[in-house]
């Protein structure tokens, strides 16, 4: 039996704006992994920016990480909050209206960004680059995408939140915050503005939004998905619901405090920054502590990894998770942090992190949501997705280790000094050694590259075979509501 409305016509899940987000998020991620291969390449021989400013790497740079982290991270954080969302309160969305507005408000930011950032507009922000009338356009979008996933919680005909709805809320309150603060600034014209804040205030504010835009935006979030299409995936329930309460709760607590650690021997008192590494040192155990939830989900299913490649995408996912969250403490500390800051071991982390834990959970959430969405039980082509994960998988091997690599090195050569306390080496020389590994970063990068645009052609045949259909709300028992 189906929920019915007063019109006696079975109410169905609002599927359409998950469908133009999910679709969209696989568009975005092509173009933004373009971005980062052309600029990779631009760092490899500089030369291909062929002198037009409009493309050259302080440019395209954060065209890039916007592109990444807000096109397609966020368009997939969008279609699978409001999936989920509906699925576990057992109703539609609060306002279908609503949520529409989200879709072309949020592309409207992204077309925004894709046509500023090149022409150099910017705030000069870490991941806070849009000027300040994008700003206020980001700030209605997020108010209404509140409304509509709140609102939806709000009118749930179960009595439980299931914890993904936890992380997903956390995740859209606290990047309000965030947005809100760091970007309050004083316009001086259609494009220009001054901060609100000054010197180390301004620092401070900064990183107190960056770290959490990785820790709400791209972990949080995230994890949300992984608590929801997990189970789903593997058909198993998730290994420790209390566990996953108290990941929670330990996770959000714990991040807010940790941004101190980008500002590691600078003009920031150092007291915050001992706060900022103790932080990130706590922040180990709850992360770990999701990590291993998730892994051991699969408990019972192990075998599944070796036929489901959609399963394989989410589990190898959580190793990079936990990989990334052992790697970023350990590099809070201050006397790592003064080897591994200004060199690429720092861009090695954030790839871990953002192509293995935060790509491959999206891809395979996205894998399980695109055939449900067009009517089809599986994708046009399983083998596609296999060949997606392994060349996906192998590019990021290669590009972390890449630079991994040339971090460490490239903190040894500076910091190495002669006898007579001269530098041992120029700063062109270790650039000029760097040089091999940035090939091999271009090359890890180009593999995933093609891993997506394989998900592309998989998603447009699943799309043409497939058709739209209304999924009726689940029904509930009374007795259980």
């Amino acid at each position: 039996m189906s929920v019915t409305t007063k019109t006696s016509q079975p109410a169905v899940y609002n599927d359409s704006v998950v469908r133009g987000f999910a679709v969209m998020s696989v568009i975005y991620g092509v173009v933004g992994m373009l971005v980062g291969v052309i600029i990779a390449a631009q760092l490899t021989w500089p030369e291909l920016n062929m002198g037009i400013e409009w493309l050259t790497y302080g440019r395209l740079r954060p065209l890039h990480t916007n592109a990444v982290i807000f096109a397609f991270g966020g368009s997939v954080l969008f279609a699978t909050s409001y999936y989920v969302v509906q699925r576990t309160c057992h109703t539609a969305l609060f306002s279908n209206k609503l949520a529409w507005l989200t879709f072309w408000g949020w592309n409207a930011v992204i077309v925004s960004a894709v046509v500023s950032l090149p022409l150099g507009l910017t705030q000069g922000k870490e991941y806070a680059e849009l000027i300040w009338p994008i700003d206020l356009l980001i700030t209605v979008v997020w108010v209404s995408y509140a409304i509509v996933f709140f609102g939806t919680v709000g009118i749930r005909k179960v009595k439980h939140i299931y914890v993904a709805n936890w992380f997903f809320g956390a995740y859209i309150i606290t990047i309000a915050l965030l947005h809100i603060f760091n970007n309050l600034a004083i316009p001086t014209g259609a494009t220009h503005s001054y901060s609100a804040y000054a010197g180390v205030q301004d620092a401070m504010v900064q990183w107190w939004y960056g770290h959490n835009a990785v820790g709400f935006f791209l972990t949080a979030a995230f994890l949300g998905m992984m608590y929801y299409f997990i189970p789903k995936q593997a058909e198993r329930p998730v290994y420790s619901y209390r566990l996953s309460i108290v990941h929670f709760w330990a996770l959000i607590f714990t991040y807010m405090w940790a941004g101190p650690h980008h500002l590691h021997y600078t003009a920031l008192p150092d007291w915050t920054q001992s706060v900022g590494m103790v932080f990130s040192l706590i922040l180990l155990a709850p992360s770990w502590g999701g990590m291993i939830n998730g892994i051991m989900t699969l408990s019972g299913a192990w075998h599944k990894l070796r036929d489901d490649p959609i399963l394989r995408f989410l589990i190898v996912s959580l190793s990079f998770y936990g990989m990334s969250t052992f790697e970023g403490p350990m590099m809070s500390i201050k006397t790592v942090n003064a080897l591994s800051h200004y060199t690429d071991w720092t861009v090695g982390h954030v790839h871990s992190g953002a192509l293995g834990w935060v790509g491959l959970v999206s891809m395979g959430s996205l894998y399980y949501l695109i055939p449900r969405l067009f009517g089809q039980k599986k994708m046009y082509s399983v083998p596609a997705i296999e060949l997606h994960f392994w060349v996906a998988t192998i590019g990021i091997v290669l590009y972390i280790a890449a630079m991994w690599i040339a971090g460490v090195m490239q903190g040894l050569m500076w910091r190495s000094v002669n006898p007579d306390g001269s530098l041992t080496y120029t700063f062109v020389e270790s650039v000029k050694a760097t040089f091999p590994f940035y090939v091999i970063r271009l090359l890890g990068g180009v593999l995933y590259l093609s891993g997506m645009l394989v998900m592309l052609w998989n998603v447009i045949m699943t799309m043409r075979q497939g058709r739209v259909v209304d999924v009726p709300v689940l029904a509930v028992n009374p007795a259980h509501a």
